[in-house]
């Protein structure tokens, strides 16, 4: 060091950068030095900055880093080094030693990180790459960029580290149970075959690359139609026949059933192409013109040609199955064309019954009843009701567990062990149980072979078993059956009779050879055999038979029927009797002069109503093969009995008002009601009653199972008269007994005497008889089950006519002189004016009375 020496030692006297000691020299301060051979100047003393960190180790340790600075150094320690004491800067008595980065996870949560002296190494892990100037540098690797790692037709997922690969849908690993590779590739997937329900029921699945197609079967479309079919978008039914009204065409009926509908025609007509409905084609034509276009065969009535048509038709079409309701239509043709039934316009079929025709429907029947039988179901159930028919069918398949059954129809009950039959016809059974309506008129109790008087006190059922070819019974099969009402005309009550379980017998006449000529039936009878009856009650009776076939009840009255020869010959007579006397009060009427007080309009049309009815009902029978005769017959007939029935209340009541002025004392300048009202009533009341009876059901007149033109039992029509003829029953009963008591009074005022106790007597007789004119008796028609009162019947009520000549006509005075006249041809001789003594009926005697009356009382006066 060079020093310079001064007296007077003052801050400037070294010059910038120096300082004087106490010896007077000059040095540089700290960090400065003079370099060699420099020579200090007077006005600087030539201190420059000092380069410190030249032995940079001593002066700041190993592994740390010395910088110059003016007049100073810092020393800082290399990076992965830090001072040992990392308060103070490093220096050579605080060393740098190594820092430790992988406890600050400078690799991140995806890497590995491994220390080194001064430095670190990271290592990521699988997926990860390092990027340094990424912060964590790990960093995810998108293996699925631009790369087939998957294979094809698959979708590559890139994860954090990972990926996934996963086959489009519609495909699958070739091995499922590993994931997708370029090695294990995605192959397509049969979705129809992998899940049978993937397309929702009722429609077809059909496989497509990588994908599949789904369609609703016919009938049906998807309920959401812009999405495909599957199970939460299932094909649902269409209902064509609301959706397409008039599709089966004019005059038909539409039925719709899952997945199709079913044409047929109502009752009354039936298809022209026969059982095979041809939309488009078919069409429904009404049963009379399908049997005016039939040509029989020679002795082949029209309506056994059609039903024969039926018979072959359902043969031609064994096996298919037919819709329930065209299998309606077919019964209700079949036993319209036969001639009864609920749609019958007329019974045609006699007392007798038609049992060729019965069977031919039977068969029919049979035939029909196979038809509704589906193969391939394990357990069915099907039940079939109209008017016409009332059928119950069950059937099991091979793979339905097969048991008791217990089948109704019309409130009949066939009880059945179905569970023996499919043992013998490899695990399948069918059985049906039907009633037809009318088919009792066909197959008549008549045909039940007895010395006994029969009634058919049941319906007749049937027992079929369809599609079973081994039909043997191990068991009996017990049927319950109603009874039914049997007629009025028996002599027994049916308790007193015997109850009889029959089947019906109808066998086809056999040509040479054995072989059957499809004709008519030679063997027509109810038959016991193999049926007996197991128990009866007053309502029903349990019949158990050995084999299935047509069964009913027959009554069997204990005694052979009475002969009701006489009673036939009595009611013509008596009839005869009163008509004569009928055409001889409405003569005397017409043609006889009569006081103006008498009003005998009442009289002479209750003459001419129950004359005519009468009249008819002797020649009825007459006409009951006649249709359209028949039905004008009984539509006439209820108008003339109606009508007849509604005088008589015209006359009860004129005679109840004749008997109230009476009693009052009043001169009567007329009796009864005005004339314009009394037609109005009369006839106007039964023209209503006829009018509505057959517009409510017009087919209730015609012919009857008696074999007359009357009103049909069906529906209760016989009402229409039964009713209109008990209502007036009863009130003129009630205004016959206020006529009584009114005129009680008056007859207890009358004076006594010859004369007038001869009046009375008079009076009183008429009052009587007027309890026949007014058909009172006809009360005695409710007890037509014992001889005496049916012989009472005929007489009293065949002999109104008799009544109304002898009480109207010859009791009068007046008349009988009248008569006298005709008789002696004495019509020139004028008639005196005479006073009203013997007035014609109750109201002549009433009026003359009353006149008397009026006298005493005014001499009283």
């Amino acid at each position: 060091m060079v020093h310079t020496n001064h007296t007077d030692c003052k801050a400037d006297s070294c010059g910038p950068l120096a300082q004087c000691t106490d010896e007077g020299g000059c040095i540089c301060v700290s960090g400065y030095e003079i370099l060699e051979k420099h020579l200090p100047e007077p006005d600087s003393y030539g201190c420059t900055s000092k380069y410190e960190c030249e032995n940079s180790i001593e002066l700041c340790g190993y592994y740390s880093k010395c910088d110059n600075t003016t007049g100073s150094h810092i020393c800082t320690c290399m990076d992965g080094f830090t001072a040992e004491n990392s308060t103070l800067p490093p220096s050579g008595t605080n060393p740098c030693i190594d820092y430790d980065e992988c406890l600050d996870n400078v690799c991140g949560d995806n890497g590995a990180c491994t220390n080194n002296l001064g430095s670190y190494v990271c290592k990521c892990h699988k997926g990860f790459q390092l990027v340094p100037d990424e912060t964590p540098p790990c960093v995810d690797i998108n293996e699925c960029f631009n790369s087939t790692i998957c294979g094809p037709d698959a979708i590559c997922t890139n994860t954090f580290g990972a990926l996934t690969c996963a086959c489009e849908v519609g495909y699958a690993p070739t091995d499922r149970t590993q994931d997708p590779t370029e090695i294990n590739i995605c192959i397509d997937v049969d979705e129809c075959v992998e899940d049978a329900t993937i397309c929702g029921p009722v429609s077809n699945c059909s496989n497509s690359i990588g994908s599949h197609i789904c369609t609703c079967f016919p009938g049906y479309r998807e309920k959401n139609p812009e999405m495909i079919a599957s199970i939460a978008n299932p094909c649902t039914d269409i209902d064509e026949c609301s959706e397409t009204p008039g599709i089966c065409g004019f005059q038909t009926v539409c039925t719709n059933k899952p997945g199709t509908f079913y044409c047929s025609c109502p009752d009354g007509f039936y298809p022209s192409t026969g059982l095979r409905w041809t939309v488009g084609v078919s069409f429904c034509k009404s049963l009379q013109d399908v049997l005016d276009g039939i040509t029989p065969k020679e002795g082949q009535t029209k309506e056994r040609a059609f039903l024969d048509y039926m018979d072959d038709d359902l043969k031609n079409n064994e096996g298919t199955v037919l819709p329930e309701a065209t299998i309606e239509n077919c019964f209700a043709s079949s036993m319209e064309v036969s001639g009864v039934g609920p749609r019958a316009r007329s019974i045609k079929v006699s007392s007798e019954g038609d049992g060729d025709t019965g069977s031919a429907v039977l068969g029919i029947s049979d035939r029909l009843v196979s038809a509704m039988v589906e193969p391939g179901q394990n357990h069915q159930t099907k039940n079939l009701k109209s008017s016409t028919v009332d059928l119950s069918l069950e059937t099991f398949g091979p793979g339905g567990k097969a048991k008791s059954s217990s089948l109704t129809a019309n409130g009949n009950t066939m009880e059945i062990n179905m569970g023996s039959l499919a043992e013998n016809n490899n695990g399948s059974a069918a059985a049906a149980f039907l009633t037809l309506h009318g088919m009792e008129s066909l197959l008549s109790h008549q045909y039940f072979k007895t010395e006994n008087r029969t009634e058919m006190y049941s319906d007749v059922i049937t027992a079929v078993l369809p599609s079973v070819n081994n039909t043997n019974l191990t068991e009996p099969v017990n049927f319950t059956v109603q009874h039914k009402k049997v007629s009025m005309n028996q002599t027994k009550l049916p308790g007193d009779g015997m109850v009889t379980c029959v089947y019906w017998e109808g066998k086809p006449e056999e040509a040479q050879g054995g072989k059957k000529t499809g004709g008519k039936t030679s063997t027509m009878r109810w038959s016991v055999d193999g049926c007996w009856v197991a128990y009866t009650t007053d309502n029903y009776t349990v019949c158990s038979c050995s084999h299935l076939s047509t069964f009913a009840l027959i009554m069997q009255i204990g005694e052979p029927p009475p002969e009701d020869d006489f009673l036939e010959w009595l009611n013509r007579m008596c009839v005869i009797v009163g008509l004569f006397f009928f055409a001889l009060a409405i003569l005397t009427f017409l043609l006889c002069s009569w006081n103006p007080k008498i009003n005998n309009t009442a009289r002479l049309h209750l003459c001419l109503s129950l004359s005519l009815s009468h009249l008819l009902l002797l020649w009825n029978e007459k006409y009951a093969e006649r249709e359209l005769a028949c039905t004008v017959m009984a539509g006439i007939l209820h108008f003339l009995v109606v009508a007849s029935f509604v005088w008589m209340q015209l006359e009860a009541m004129q005679l109840y008002l004749l008997v109230r002025r009476l009693t009052k004392v009043q001169v009567i300048q007329r009796d009864g009601l005005p004339r314009p009202l009394l037609y109005v009533i009369g006839y106007g009341v039964p023209f209503v009653i006829v009018g509505v009876s057959a517009l409510v059901y017009s087919d209730g007149y015609g012919a009857t199972e008696a074999g007359v033109c009357w009103l049909s039992q069906k529906r209760n029509f016989n009402w229409a008269l039964t009713g209109p003829v008990i209502t007036i029953l009863a009130l003129n009963c009630m205004v016959f007994c206020a006529t009584l008591w009114s005129l009680r009074t008056t007859l207890a005022n009358m004076k006594s005497g010859v004369s007038q106790s001869t009046d009375t007597r008079l009076i009183v007789f008429k009052i009587v008889a007027q309890f026949f004119i007014l058909g009172c008796t006809w009360i005695l028609g409710l007890y037509q089950t014992n001889v005496f009162f049916r012989i009472l019947f005929i007489i009293l009520n065949s002999q109104q006519g008799t009544f109304l000549f002898i009480v109207h006509c010859l009791l009068n005075k007046e008349v009988r002189e009248e008569y006298m006249k005709w008789l002696t041809c004495c019509c020139c001789k004028k008639r005196k004016q005479r006073s009203v003594k013997d007035v014609l009926s109750v109201s002549e005697d009433l009026d003359k009375t009353e006149e008397r009356t009026h006298d005493g009382k005014n001499k009283d006066g």
